[in-house]
């Protein structure tokens, strides 16, 4: 299986509501922790290394 990276999100406004209200009155820090925490809940949903390994190489050209 390839990463799919077209769009896939049926209700894609809802999802973005809830990934910022989860920042909300959080420090810097508390928001980062749950950052990481959602990836790896989602890399392990996911479960395949492969695909995983694609998503961070597509992500670490992002601010270069």
């Amino acid at each position: 299986m390839k990463l799919n990276t077209k769009p896939n999100i049926r209700d894609h406004d809802n999802i973005y509501d809830m990934i910022t209200d989860l920042h909300h009155n959080m420090t810097d820090d508390e928001s980062m922790k749950a950052n990481a925490k959602l990836v790896l809940l989602l890399a392990n949903h996911i479960g395949d290394s492969a695909i995983i390994k694609e998503a961070i190489d597509i992500a670490s050209q992002f601010g270069k």
